[in-house]
């Protein structure tokens, strides 16, 4: 299965450090055997990312949509603008748009389905509190997550899922090797419940850093990472790719 290697830029980089970055990494980056590199900029370097990567075989997509294309929706982002753009791709779920900006699963749902409908992919992320965690709650909270958030979802339609325990994102903590590889065991299983595909990718996410991607990127069902604050420079983001 094709490896995806995702950096989440959130609100970070102007579209004039977007295409420096861009021109930096596309000279030094090599397209890699069975590997794909995506990009999630923040939607005010969408367009700077799109003439970056114009005739490269780099993608990208969006942090963060709205469940129309248009519409009285003010801050929204429209997917069908990110499509005409040239974008792939739609992030959705993460946690800081769960915690900060209080998306439910029932909402996360409608966007995502949208997404489809537009012959786009969206990344689901799904993850579980350091409570939940230590409380034995992670496999539940999994389990929910993935049921309403592929509510609306058409099963024989590209997706992929990131896990990215919400514990680990941005705090240097990173889980085991074999947390993640029970957690991710128990994405597929509820994949394959839910009637996706084998093939559906599953990425980690949570402080993936070159020094322990190597590491992570050998756990059976992890088929890419979905990477932070370690993406923002191009040497880092360029290790982590070929782990």
């Amino acid at each position: 299965m094709t490896k995806i290697f995702a950096a989440n830029w959130k609100l970070h980089k102007t579209p004039k450090e977007s295409r420096e970055f861009f021109a930096d990494f596309t000279q030094k980056q090599q397209l890699l055997a069975h590997s794909l590199i995506l990009f999630f900029p923040p939607a005010t370097s969408l367009e700077a990312t799109s003439e970056s990567l114009m005739h490269t075989q780099i993608e990208f997509g969006a942090q963060n949509c709205c469940f129309e294309a248009q519409g009285a929706f003010t801050g929204e982002t429209s997917a069908l603008v990110v499509k005409n753009l040239g974008g792939k791709w739609i992030l959705l779920g993460h946690s800081e748009r769960r915690k900060i900006f209080a998306e439910t699963d029932e909402m996360i749902a409608r966007k995502l389905q949208f997404v489809q409908t537009l012959e786009m992919a969206p990344m689901l992320c799904v993850g579980e509190t350091l409570e939940q965690r230590e409380s034995g709650q992670t496999s539940a909270v999994i389990r929910s997550q993935l049921q309403k958030g592929l509510a609306m979802a058409t099963v024989d339609k590209f997706l992929a899922v990131a896990y990215e325990p919400v514990w680990a994102i941005g705090t240097g903590k990173v889980a085991t090797v074999d947390q993640v590889g029970e957690t991710h065991a128990q994405v597929r299983s509820e994949l394959t419940r839910l009637g996706f595909s084998v093939e559906t990718p599953i990425l980690y996410g949570g402080s993936v850093k070159a020094d322990n991607a190597k590491e992570l990127i050998q756990v059976p069902e992890v088929n890419g990472f979905l990477v932070g604050g370690a993406s923002l420079e191009v040497s880092s983001f360029l290790e982590i790719c070929r782990a």
